[in-house]
């Protein structure tokens, strides 16, 4: 049984492995891809060494602009290489912009339970929803990606139609 010393020490260094390799994943605005290094020690993460890279999109709304870090699923895969386009998204609920497709993207929903602010899904096959709101839901999704820092995010979209631009550059 280890001692309240060794374990505190564990996730004392859990959290500075965490905080270097979050200062590690670059801050460029032209980068597309940003390699995250999630090495830990076998000792304090229980896993094996790893490499993952994500990419990122941005929506520009306005004036602003937010990044999006894309979902490791081929819908968002298949959503980004579609990229740049413009679309005029509808308001939905006082909590959700969304917009029909004209072509299918690959869906492999499933219930979220909390969607979160900034969360970027697909309904069904066709349709593309940007939450600006956290709160509970029975829908299920499949999840394109998230924006990076929503904060803002809901008074750029506000509460009617919006023209967005998503784009990966």
């Amino acid at each position: 049984m280890q001692t309240m010393t060794d374990a505190y020490r564990q996730r004392l260094q859990l959290a500075s492995l965490l905080v270097g390799v979050l200062m590690a994943g670059g801050t460029g605005a032209s980068e597309k891809s940003t390699p995250v290094s999630t090495k830990a020690s076998a000792s304090v993460a229980g896993t094996l060494p790893s490499q993952q890279t994500t990419q990122r999109i941005w929506i520009t709304v306005g004036q602003r602009r937010f990044a999006i870090t894309v979902a490791d699923t081929a819908a968002g895969k298949a959503f980004a290489a579609r990229l740049p386009m413009r679309l005029e998204m509808a308001e939905l609920n006082g909590n959700e912009k969304h917009v029909d497709l004209a072509a299918p993207l690959p869906a492999d929903a499933s219930r979220p339970g909390t969607i979160r602010s900034g969360d970027l899904m697909l309904y069904g096959t066709k349709t593309i929803v940007l939450f600006y709101e956290t709160f509970d839901s029975p829908y299920s999704y499949t999840r394109l990606g998230r924006v990076d820092d929503p904060v803002g995010l809901d008074r750029a979209l506000g509460r009617r139609d919006v023209h967005v631009e998503f784009s990966d550059e």
